[in-house]
């Protein structure tokens, strides 16, 4: 007999690939463990509300997969192919997402603080009200993105932005410089020209000086 607890935890699609089916579906079966699907092949599930705390999602495919409201708090998503996949209103807090690809992904008013993305290619996603706080943002292109009402607090932001990316309503702190490409050529933007830059674009963020170590 299944509870509603177990019934929360069913997705609403399995994935098409085979291996990663059986190993989502022994998963349900026992929740004593944290989903170990490193490399597989989740396209074609619906995990949209799933629980997947702490997950190991190495190298997984979930391109165009829908997971909406899932919980993914402190998952390992390094090197994971996100793009296109739904993700509004995800619990990415401590997720560790380096390397991975967010294309076209759809983040809106996902709670990522404390989240690690490094090397990450975000083009074109979508972070509509989503919560960036003390997160940590290291060579992420976010050229094309939409950052409309995001918030930030205290982040490192190494990221590269461009003409096409909305930082209308984008409030909070972060750490800077930005790499600005415009026009075809890049240049590094930080402190009181990068609070100029955002605001002229509809946005308030403060840029924090960096952290001077003791002596």
């Amino acid at each position: 007999m299944t509870s509603p607890g177990d019934e929360a935890r069913r997705p609403a699609a399995l994935p098409a690939d085979a291996e990663a089916r059986r190993t989502l579906l022994e998963w349900l079966d026992d929740t004593g463990y944290s989903l170990y699907g490193i490399e597989h092949d989740f396209r074609g599930a619906d995990l949209s509300g799933a629980d997947l705390t702490q997950a190991w999602l190495i190298g997984a495919v979930l391109a165009g997969v829908p997971l909406a409201g899932v919980t993914l708090h402190r998952a390992d998503l390094s090197e994971a192919d996100l793009s296109g996949a739904d993700l509004a209103g995800a619990d990415l807090v401590g997720a560790k997402l380096d390397r991975a690809v967010l294309r076209s992904a759809r983040l809106d008013r996902a709670d990522m603080a404390g989240a690690s993305l490094h090397g990450v290619d975000a083009s074109g996603a979508s972070f509509r009200g989503t919560r960036i706080m003390g997160a940590s943002l290291f060579g992420v292109d976010l050229r094309g993105a939409d950052l409309t009402d995001a918030v930030l607090f205290h982040n490192t932001f190494r990221v590269t932005v461009g003409d096409t990316t909305s930082v209308r309503g984008l409030t909070g702190t972060a750490f800077g410089p930005v790499t600005v490409a415009e026009a075809g050529s890049s240049r590094e933007v930080g402190g009181a020209e990068l609070e100029a830059w955002i605001g002229a674009r509809g946005g308030h963020v403060r840029v924090v000086p960096p952290r001077r170590r003791a002596p």
